[in-house]
């Protein structure tokens, strides 16, 4: 029904941009970061002004003489109207001061052409309909993402501007505190000495060899961002299923094997401290998506909607290596740079920490002491790159379950039951550091240590 109707445009805007433009050249740093060349429906003018950005770019004046030079170079001044349409152009001009709001009309025009032209496209995926319904609304929720990255530039800020932020009125809880989530803690105090809490737009990589606890200490960060602090988290799990990672939650809360969780083989008092994890972990806001097989761009608008509509303070992503990449790549070290990339822009886009899991490669079990480093991270050396902080865990028990084997080894040495290393080996905007924290496999629970709380006070 809207094939009989001319897309919005504005072309006394337009000309009032151009003809501005021809009067103060200087004006063009008032709208150069907002407006491009297709901004403008009419083509002699989207010419017309991909001239003065040209004259622009070359640090020349910008007037109705040069303007005039430049088109005729391009052999595009006669298309346009020659200098007499220049000189309209100028003679319609209510003044050149108000450039801004000429172009600002421009630009929320184009915004709607291209409103209009996503839609239509929307409609095309509607028609040719995907078999897997969650395809086609990703690939729409892409179309209005890309739209929305395009033109989502910024601009400059004043340090005052950024300054004001520290002293916004943060959230308030349930009973009426102020709620931190500017930093979202991890919960264990040694850690979050040494990282000061995960900042918004950080992208965290906890990397470990199978078996370390990687997504045990993930949930671990997440329950106690929940319950400590009222945060809003969003767990991505391609590896295990929804059931498998509350089944975990429970067990944590409720210190009670998850099998007996699982199974309902428990007594009375596991009973009651099920139930008592249950109603505590109900009332968290957590929320897991564990669809085992996801694109990044699915990811990115799920992560997107959730943010709108619960105003998410962090996300887990289980794991790293089970993201796909969108579209074709050469190889998989191509694919995990394209992943962590895009992980760090979706922290960036939506100003929230994003933790991810990932594996380490085996070199770390050829080193007599196993610890890993850096080089160890699998398939990419972009994870290091493109991440904020890297965080490894590493537990020596794991390779010496038995006391016995380990005094062989380390005779001058207490045995690190229950003990895991927790090594912040990157941090962008802070100090590095080793802390250990006390972990219990058959709960999947990581604890503050109480002699090194102790020592820290």
């Amino acid at each position: 029904m809207y094939n009989d109707k001319l897309p919005p445009h504005d072309i006394a805007a337009e000309e009032a941009v151009i003809g501005s433009l021809l009067i103060d050249g200087a004006a063009i740093y008032e709208i150069a970061t907002l407006l491009e060349k297709d901004d403008f429906y009419h083509e002699p003018h989207q010419y017309l002004y991909a001239a003065c950005v040209s004259l622009y770019a070359r640090s020349e004046a910008i007037n109705q003489i040069t303007v005039a030079q430049e088109m005729d170079r391009l052999g595009k001044l006669e298309q346009c109207g020659g200098v007499a349409y220049l000189s309209h152009l100028i003679s319609v001009v209510p003044t050149p001061l108000d450039i801004l709001d000429y172009a600002q009309i421009v630009y929320r025009l184009s915004i709607s052409r291209h409103l209009i032209s996503a839609g239509q496209q929307i409609t095309n995926i509607g028609f040719m309909a995907d078999a897997e319904p969650r395809a086609s609304i990703s690939k729409a929720e892409d179309i209005l993402l890309k739209l929305a990255q395009t033109r989502g530039t910024r601009d400059f800020l004043h340090v005052r501007q950024v300054l004001d932020l520290y002293f916004e009125p943060k959230p308030l809880g349930e009973d009426g505190e102020v709620v931190p989530i500017t930093k979202v803690m991890s919960g264990f105090n040694a850690l979050d000495n040494i990282t000061g809490g995960f900042g918004r737009s950080d992208l965290i990589i906890v990397a470990g060899r199978p078996g370390m606890g990687k997504t045990s200490f993930a949930l671990n960060i997440a329950r106690n961002a929940c319950v400590e602090q009222n945060a809003c988290v969003a767990i991505f799990s391609l590896e295990m299923s929804s059931e498998e990672l509350v089944t975990r939650l429970i067990s944590t809360e409720a210190s009670v094997l998850s099998t007996h969780v699982r199974l309902g083989m428990h007594s009375e008092m596991d009973e009651r401290k099920i139930l008592s994890a249950i109603g505590t972990l109900s009332e968290t806001k957590i929320y897991i998506d564990d669809s085992p097989k996801l694109r990044m761009s699915e990811i990115r608008s799920k992560a997107r909607r959730l943010l709108y509509e619960q105003k998410v303070n962090l996300i887990i992503i289980d794991h790293l290596g089970l993201i796909d990449a969108d579209g074709y790549m050469n190889n998989r070290v191509q694919e995990i740079g394209y992943i962590t990339r895009n992980l760090k822009a979706l922290a960036r886009d939506l100003q929230v920490p994003v933790i991810a899991v990932s594996q380490l490669s085996r070199a770390a079990e050829v080193r007599q002491d196993r610890s890993p480093q850096l080089s160890d991270l699998r398939d990419s050396g972009t994870i290091e790159q493109d991440a904020d902080m890297v965080i490894f865990i590493y537990r020596q028990d794991y390779y010496y379950p038995t006391r016995e084997k380990w005094e062989i080894e380390h005779p001058d040495k207490e045995y690190p039951e229950g003990i895991a290393n927790i090594s912040v080996a990157k941090h962008r905007n802070g100090p590095t550091g080793e802390v250990s924290i006390h972990f219990t496999p058959k709960y999947y629970r990581f604890e503050n240590i109480a002699a090194q709380e102790e020592s820290l006070l």
